[in-house]
């Protein structure tokens, strides 16, 4: 049997791993000391271990700890990106990673599509909208609802794919801006490409679900957002960072018939007294979209069903490679 130690943040230990996760792992795994913190790895621990199992403030592979670990060949990270664990060092060495990426992915997802449809309902604005009056308000005539509303997504990687795979269920026109994707796959989708100019112009819902790099830092400018259909809504679950906030505070008080769902902003949380709680027509949710609390045990399943792969040498489904490119089934 191969040896493994558990290594990470020990707040979020027992939300990914919990007792059935673990004991799944533990078939193929002897787990050679108690959950750790990566500050109390210890080279006699590294020498005989086959498989990290870790997660959010996992060890990162260092040059260090790859030579104090002359086994380790396999890392599953129970949680999203690895871009704090890999090294140039670990790809060199052959070690390999896996990911629960997807099932974060797909939380997100189903948040945003809550989000759609309620957007597409006006339901937030009633809410607001009777919270600030104290009287219920009278029911609009002009709600686009989901009959044929078109939702524009920026940005088509993992979290944005499965998005449109929810929305692709209910009677909506999907559409999407990004300049890396396969044509192949946002026309497997149901998902037409267009530019970012016409996704904001056009789209009753932008959903953000872009990377925050250099070029797209604060992408959502007041121009933008000025361009966006009368009563559209505008919901980011990806990052703060990609929107001009004050840019959006300042349109969206000129253009009250436009709102905001934010449920990642920058800073997180806002600054107190940020006018992002005071706007009418913006709403804030603490980064609610991904994975939560026991909801993680998702990522510690995935992680389970992906050693009894490796261990009887089938591909991993979720497997993390040089180019950054996950593998998902």
């Amino acid at each position: 049997m191969l040896n493994g130690l558990y290594v990470m943040d020990l707040a979020r230990f027992p939300d990914v791993y919990g007792e059935e996760e673990r004991a799944a792992i533990e078939k193929h795994l002897q787990i050679v000391a108690p959950p750790l913190a990566p500050a109390e790895l210890t080279p006699e621990l590294l020498a005989e271990v086959d498989v990290l199992v870790t997660a959010w403030g996992g060890p990162q592979l260092t040059a260090s700890l790859l030579a104090a670990a002359p086994r380790l060949s396999l890392v599953l990270y129970g949680a999203g990106s690895v871009r704090s664990i890999v090294t140039p060092e670990s790809w060199a060495r052959g070690v390999r990673v896996t990911t629960a990426n997807s099932v974060i992915a797909a939380s997100v997802a189903e948040f945003t599509l809550a989000q759609v449809l309620y957007a597409l309902k006006h339901g937030w604005r009633y809410v607001l909208g009777a919270r600030a009056r104290g009287e219920s308000l009278p029911r609009a005539t002009d709600e686009p609802g989901a009959a044929g509303s078109v939702v524009g997504l920026m940005s088509l990687g993992a979290t944005a794919q499965a998005t449109a795979r929810l929305l692709a269920r209910h009677d909506l026109v999907l559409q999407a801006y990004d300049p890396y994707v396969d044509p192949a796959v946002a026309s497997a989708l149901g998902v037409r490409l267009v530019s970012l100019e016409e996704l904001f112009a056009t789209s009753d819902v932008v959903s953000l679900h872009a990377p925050v790099l250099d070029e797209t830092r604060k992408i959502v400018s007041t121009k933008l957002l000025r361009s966006m259909k009368h009563d559209a809504t505008l919901i980011n679950t990806a990052r703060g960072a990609l929107i001009d906030e004050d840019a959006l505070v300042r349109v969206l008080r000129e253009r009250v018939d436009l709102f905001a769902v934010l449920d990642a902003t920058d800073p997180e949380p806002p600054l107190p007294g940020s006018p992002l709680f005071s706007a009418a027509n913006i709403v804030v949710t603490p980064h609610l979209a991904g994975t939560l609390n026991t909801e993680r045990r998702r990522h510690g399943q995935l992680m389970a069903a992906e050693l009894a792969r490796y261990v009887t040498g089938e591909p991993l489904r979720h497997e993390v490679f040089e180019s950054g490119q996950a593998k998902s089934a």
